[in-house]
């Protein structure tokens, strides 16, 4: 799963834009997060990037970020990527979509985000995804920690 959020298709309809301004002010206002931005921009969102902090790492993660889509279909992809001063991801994926892969929903396991499990939720409500994945970074943060240190 390598290359930047532009590589997820959309081939689950247009963008939601009321629904990625939803997420993206939840985003702006968490504290792992220190900065938002839309792609292309803010006229015409498709996906937006928020930039973790990157102080909550050890020193040798240099960057992550969650990249954020979401369709008027309801269909979704919530890309988690960390970079670490080597040049090395690692990258995990919350996705809704059509897809031949998996169920509908699932995820796309870290390291490198190419194993895949389904997942089996409730109708997801964007702000329920958004918290699963916050929960998941912040158990990521820990754990590179507890692996820096060892």
């Amino acid at each position: 799963m390598s290359g930047s959020s532009d590589d997820v298709p959309s081939s689950s309809g247009p963008p939601d834009r009321q629904t990625l301004r939803l997420l993206e002010r939840r985003l702006a206002n968490d504290p792992l997060v220190t900065r938002t931005e839309y792609r292309p921009d803010n006229d015409e969102p498709r996906v937006f990037e928020g930039h973790v902090d990157a102080e909550r790492y050890p020193p040798s993660i240099e960057a992550a970020r969650l990249d954020v889509r979401w369709f008027t279909t309801g269909d979704f992809t919530l890309h988690f990527v960390e970079t670490a001063a080597t040049g090395d991801r690692w990258e995990c994926r919350w996705d809704r979509h059509p897809n031949s892969h998996n169920s509908r929903l699932h995820f796309h396991r870290p390291p490198s985000g190419n194993d895949i499990v389904d997942l089996e939720l409730p109708p997801p409500h964007p702000l329920d995804v958004l918290s699963t994945v916050l929960a998941a970074v912040e158990g990521r943060i820990e754990r590179a920690w507890s692996e820096d240190a060892a």
